[in-house]
């Protein structure tokens, strides 16, 4: 019998620090879990979300008036260069306890904030190495029919930032199985410490956030070779970074309410302290508009808006 608790704040429990209270807030572990709480959803007539980590969220200031269920199933298993775990294990407590075990390959994707199913969800990536390079298996259920299903590579649909199971968000990844490396424990370990040393120098830590709000998108010729000029570096895929658009838009800094385009890495809208989700939405709008304006660029958000 699930402990579904009513009226539980849920900005205290994102990395943004932002939204009201969950109507109801449940913790499900298994497939079993998630279709008692659907049931309780629709007994009461009432929408449901999914909840993982908290990270690249964004929750409305009038909070959820549903079901909230906190994906944390957190139990995972090593057979030969496999790793199978469930959706609610931490990334990067997954890829060290890999480290102990000789085995790696994507030491790239450490220090990437929240969930392991949050990562396949939404393909995440770093440093040129995405989640979708390692995954063998996909287990989902889904919420509508309450199917359970498995998909087993290749016949996976993934691209930059975006999967199945983000286009199709009836689909609830419940666990996920990758294929790693033998590496030995000492390299693992180096290459996880000099990678969340490089995010640390390009990335924001510890600040009410949700990392990068919006994704690098697909930029024209004329922009994509100004960046190249400026940066000499190649662009991957016709993109540009999110945060130098902003920047290029003369957007860095620029502040709704308490909420601000960072002045170190502008793709990072900030809380500054009491910033409402109002604030964020408004400033998210303004960055979009003059980007558009200036670049003829449309920016979509990374972070997941409730």
């Amino acid at each position: 019998m699930l402990n579904f608790q009513e009226n539980v704040p849920l900005a205290p429990l994102t990395t943004f620090g932002i939204g009201g209270a969950a109507r109801w807030f449940v913790d499900v572990r298994s497939e079993d879990d998630v279709r008692e709480a659907l049931d309780f959803a629709r007994k009461r007539k009432v929408g449901f979300y999914i909840f993982a980590g908290g990270s690249n969220v964004l929750v409305p200031d009038e909070g959820l008036n549903g079901v909230v269920m906190h994906v944390a199933a957190e139990s995972y298993v090593f057979f030969e260069t496999g790793l199978r775990a469930d959706a609610g294990c931490n990334l990067l407590g997954l890829i060290k306890a890999a480290a102990e075990r000789d085995l790696g390959g994507w030491e790239n994707l450490a220090g990437i904030p929240g969930t392991f199913g949050g990562a396949v969800r939404g393909n995440a990536g770093a440093f040129g190495s995405e989640i979708k390079d390692f995954l063998s298996r996909v287990t989902a259920i889904n919420t509508s029919t309450l199917e359970s299903r498995a998909w087993i590579s290749p016949n996976f649909s993934f691209s930059y930032r975006d999967s199945l199971y983000k286009r199709e968000p009836e689909w609830l990844i419940m666990s996920a199985t990758v294929e790693l490396g033998h590496i030995k424990k000492e390299e693992s370990l180096r290459k996880i410490e000099e990678t969340i040393a490089e995010r640390e120098k390009r990335h924001l830590q510890n600040v009410a956030a949700a990392g990068s709000f919006f994704m690098n998108p697909v930029a024209p010729v004329d922009v994509v070779a100004l960046f190249e000029k400026e940066k000499h570096v190649k662009s991957r895929d016709s993109r540009v970074p999110a945060g130098w658009l902003i920047e290029k838009a003369g957007l860095k800094g620029v502040r709704v309410g308490e909420a601000i385009a960072s002045e170190q890495h502008p793709n990072y809208i900030v809380n500054t302290g009491g910033a409402t989700a109002k604030d964020v939405l408004a400033l998210a709008a303004k960055i979009k508009d003059e980007v558009k304006k200036q670049f003829a660029v449309d920016l979509h958000e990374e972070a997941a808006v409730f």
